[in-house]
């Protein structure tokens, strides 16, 4: 589809964000995903920031 993923998933970094704007914290999301590393949810953030 074109979105941009988490390297080595399928997670879009659309995905992450519309979660986090739901509420859900970063523990949440990795509880959630155990494929994810911190520093995975943190470089989705920094990609949609620039």
């Amino acid at each position: 589809m074109g979105k941009p993923v988490i390297k080595g998933t399928r997670i879009t970094v659309e995905h992450i964000l519309d979660c986090l704007a739901a509420g859900e914290s970063l523990e949440q999301l990795l509880d959630a995903h155990p494929r994810l590393t911190k520093d995975d949810l943190l470089t989705a953030l920094a990609f949609a920031a620039a």
